[in-house]
């Protein structure tokens, strides 16, 4: 009856198509007069392909390797991914325009591909659980985590080179990090970084079977083993190997080599953290000690955390 309703509800809204390049084919998007609406939430084109609303989301979390994992994921020829993070479960104005808008972001993929976007911030928004599992309750969910410490740097490290960029004025670490001698608790990135908080929201939702989290640590050292794990979650043919991977010692990290094509990611990614003195350093590792254990306990598994 859902499907239904949501077919009757798309054919209504006949909202325009936004194309997105399908991951294996960068040619020019196919023209929006030549869609049509199906009743089963798709948008389709004669050419075969269609836009379809993701079996596969990756919700998180901020500066843990979001962009990383989506960029390595399309490697694999089942996965197109939409290009933008799209912000549709956490952005009210976003999610007002319903699931026809949200649909018109998606990528094209032919019959037997799987959709997949990928929005860090929806791990920490407390509403976007429950969205998504009114959307499909039986979605995979790729969660892709780092030490917390390393994450709440890297964290500063974007807010600050943006501000730079822009000739706005910036906090040394230590003043965002620390007020009247401790941690301050205000610091938005600190809360991002207590992963045991968010994921118990989402194991309201969600059985721990449908979310899948990627060690962002061992992503960056060796990605290879990873993207083989999550292959086995999503239930796909083994396609990413080895070779695609390749050390640039110039960046620093792992690039992607891809039909012969290498390519890295943006110079955005893999900055220097600032330096940070060593008392300021131990007050996070005790500080995420005890959440990170917990977090341990929720889901089964250990990281190699500080």
């Amino acid at each position: 009856m859902a499907a239904v309703l949501l077919g009757l509800l798309l054919f209504a809204m006949q909202t325009p198509s936004v194309p997105s390049r399908p991951v294996a084919d960068e040619g020019p998007p196919l023209p929006p007069t030549s869609s049509s609406t199906t009743d089963n939430g798709t948008t389709g084109h004669p050419s075969g392909t269609f836009q379809q609303l993701p079996q596969i989301i990756i919700i998180g979390v901020r500066k843990g390797g979001t962009r990383a994992l989506i960029e390595m994921l399309s490697l694999h020829s089942a996965v197109v991914a939409a290009q933008n993070e799209v912000h549709f479960f956490d952005w009210e104005s976003h999610f007002q325009k319903g699931l026809p808008w949200y649909l018109s972001q998606m990528p094209y993929a032919f019959p037997d591909q799987l959709t997949v976007e990928k929005t860090p911030a929806y791990f920490t928004s407390s509403k976007v659980p429950e969205r998504i599992h009114h959307m499909n309750p039986d979605i995979k969910l790729l969660l892709i985590l780092r030490d917390p410490t390393e994450r709440v740097l890297s964290d500063y490290t974007q807010v600050f080179y943006n501000r730079l960029q822009k000739h706005k004025h910036y906090q040394p670490i230590e003043s965002v990090l620390v007020k009247d001698g401790e941690l301050n608790l205000g610091y938005k990135a600190l809360n991002r970084s207590l992963y045991y908080i968010h994921m118990q929201n989402w194991l309201k939702y969600f059985p721990l079977e449908s979310i899948h989290v990627v060690d962002g640590d061992e992503l960056i050292r060796d990605p290879f083993p990873e993207m083989r794990k999550v292959e086995r979650f999503l239930k796909l043919q083994p396609q990413i190997s080895a070779s695609n991977f390749y050390f640039n010692k110039t960046k620093g990290f792992y690039c992607l080599r891809d039909h012969g094509r290498e390519r890295c990611l943006h110079d955005s990614k893999g900055r220097a953290h600032p330096q940070v003195a060593p008392a300021i350093l131990q007050k996070l590792y005790q500080f995420f000690h005890e959440p990170n254990k917990k977090f341990f306990e929720l889901v089964g598994r250990t990281f190699n955390w500080k």
